[in-house]
């Protein structure tokens, strides 16, 4: 009789436990869940954070050499240059330097505009009006007393003398015989194109820039 109380005992406690136990199970699976969750959650952010650290680190180690590639300051100065007008007497030229390339700066006599502006009528190897030759680099029309020239011979590149009383009134190239007008068009001889015209900004009554 005993056994059987017992036996009758122990089930009923196993019995009640059973749930108990349950409960158990599905509190552990919830807490490790959440804990694995967690870790997930830790882990994304060591990725992110590693990723934007490689990412700062990249552009740090990378920017020196695209620095350098940047023109220096004394590169970039020399890419533009400063010419005072009122030492320039009218009927006189000089010649500057740009880039390494000779420029010529011309004040040109009342003749000379005459005669510039008339033979945008002749027939021309590379048609171009006068007033189009004298427009500054920001679209602004230029001064008929000033003409800017890149100096030298669209033919091979001879630096062209100016000569008074030829027959264009302009520049000649000793080399190949390449005849200029007192606009720097080619009239004759073998070069193709007319001198080319710098770029240029009047920076005040006296002074431009070129370049």
């Amino acid at each position: 009789m005993l056994r059987r109380r017992a036996a009758r005992f122990a089930t009923r406690t196993s019995l009640a436990s059973a749930p108990n136990q349950g409960r158990e199970i599905k509190s552990v699976a919830e807490a490790a869940s959440a804990h694995a969750g967690e870790d997930t959650t830790r882990r994304d952010f060591i990725y992110i954070a590693a990723g934007a650290v490689g990412a700062v680190g990249a552009a740090a180690t990378i920017w020196p050499f695209v620095d350098q590639m940047n023109p220096a300051a004394d590169t970039r100065a020399l890419s533009t240059t400063e010419v005072d007008l009122s030492a320039i007497v009218l009927g006189q030229q000089i010649k500057v330097m740009w880039q390494g390339k000779p420029v010529f700066v011309r004040h040109r006599t009342a003749d000379e505009i005459s005669r510039a502006q008339r033979d945008d009528f002749a027939s021309l190897k590379d048609p171009q009006s006068d007033a189009e030759r004298l427009v500054q680099e920001d679209g602004q029309p230029g001064r008929p007393e000033w003409l800017i020239l890149q100096a030298s011979c669209t033919h091979l590149g001879c630096v062209p003398t100016f000569v008074e009383g030829s027959s264009f009134g302009g520049w000649f190239c000793p080399c190949h015989g390449s005849d200029y007008d007192t606009s720097g068009r080619i009239r004759r001889g073998p070069a193709p194109a007319n001198l080319l015209v710098a770029p240029y900004l009047f920076l005040n009554d006296t002074s431009i820039r070129i370049g």
